[in-house]
């Protein structure tokens, strides 16, 4: 499984093209289904060039754009390798993929821009958690929504016996040459009088843990996102002790993970998780309730308004909803937003770029079924300050 960081979505962002595919569909990890995951890919990636095909573009070009992603209908070893959904982006040049914990809904769309709202649970504030593995041998990382979990390939070693090795290679010999037989294995100068064996052992673990930690400071790049450390008791507290990480619960799971299914350890994780999940949404949603109440200009349900500030970067909260497309595009010479009836190269799904706008302008973003939507409108903000209606 990819790992997703806001990184990703300014690259997607900056990727703004007359062509661009995004191509979203739901995969699986093992069983009969995952065999119909390239063939559901296949059927979308010839709708895909179909469509480019009528409107103008040339078979080379086509074929050129969409090369990236019919390499992957061949490659065994990338099926195998799935989570539970797979997004695709391809423009002129560029292609991005990743395999996601997030059960997608089948969808094609051709447009200028990037269509990033089904990345939203992963990409937001909101709605996104790690689970931390704790093991001498085999440490993992789990990216999860609160749907599915899925495991994070790892940039540095996961086992100590590796990492201590890479760290100091002739330490790590001598400690495992003095555990033989001989004298002074069994009480030379190695051992002396008033040394616990049991004190070295701890400050291994904690050597390896704080390589651990700084591994995923580098791995992961929004450090606010809840994590949930899972671990036999006496890794716990080490652990904490080494870690920099900005969010790590107090709440964790105890046991060995190694031992664990993965379906229950995300229901537990999620059960720790869930009440701040419900509680941010819950208070954004009183609040912008609250201010609607009261006709405050700092609450609106009017998509022009709402695109152009978040432009500016003057949207606190927004709430988009899932599976539905407004189409237009946002004239930044005008400061105005123009609707259209579908979608086309000029075009974009208008919800779509008022929830990136959010994000990158440090906003939170709900993406929700429309029926918790608040108001009625086709989207929900909350300003940082009132401004003017259109």
């Amino acid at each position: 499984m990819d790992i997703l960081n806001p990184a990703d979505l300014r690259s997607l962002i900056a990727q703004q093209g007359k062509w661009s595919v995004s191509v979203y569909i739901p995969t699986h990890r093992v069983g009969r289904e995952q065999q119909q995951d390239p063939i559901r890919l296949k059927n979308l990636l010839a709708e895909a060039e179909a469509k480019l095909l009528a409107n103008g573009l040339r078979r080379p070009e086509v074929e050129k754009l969409m090369r990236p992603a019919e390499e992957l209908l061949w490659s065994a070893d990338f099926w195998r390798h799935q989570s539970d959904g797979l997004a695709i982006f391809l423009s002129n040049d560029f292609s991005m993929i990743h395999r996601l914990p997030a059960e997608f809904e089948e969808l094609l769309i051709i447009a200028n821009s990037f269509h990033i709202k089904p990345l939203l649970p992963l990409l937001g504030r909101v709605g996104k958690f790690y689970v931390l593995a704790l093991s001498l041998n085999n440490v993992r990382l789990f990216q999860a929504t609160p749907d599915s979990m899925g495991e994070i390939e790892l940039t540095f070693p996961n086992s100590m016996d590796e990492a201590l090795w890479m760290d100091d290679p002739e330490k790590q010999l001598n400690l495992h040459s003095s555990s033989g037989s001989g004298s002074e294995a069994k009480g030379g100068a190695a051992i002396f009088h008033g040394h616990d064996p049991a004190d070295d052992q701890k400050n291994n673990i904690l050597r390896f843990f704080q390589s651990v930690n700084e591994g995923l400071n580098v791995l992961i790049e929004e450090k606010t996102i809840p994590m949930i450390l899972t671990g036999v008791d006496y890794l716990l507290p080490i652990y904490r002790e080494a870690s920099t990480y900005q969010n790590v619960l107090a709440d964790s799971i105890t046991g060995n993970p190694d031992r664990g299914n993965l379906s229950e350890l995300h229901e537990q994780a999620w059960n720790i998780v869930r009440p701040l999940f419900e509680e941010s949404q819950k208070k954004a949603f009183e609040k912008y309730e609250q201010l609607s109440g009261q006709q405050s200009a700092q609450a609106t349900s009017d998509l022009s308004t709402a695109v152009k500030a978040a432009r500016f970067g003057q949207v606190e909260t927004l709430f988009v909803p899932l599976g539905v497309q407004i189409w237009g595009r946002y004239d930044a010479a005008n400061n105005q937003v123009i609707l259209d009836s579908q979608p086309g190269p000029e075009n974009e799904d208008l919800l779509d770029l008022a929830a990136t706008d959010t994000i990158l302008n440090s906003g939170q973003v709900f993406a929700v079924p429309r029926q918790q939507l608040p108001g009625d409108g086709d989207l929900a903000a909350v300003l940082r300050y009132a401004v003017q209606p259109p």
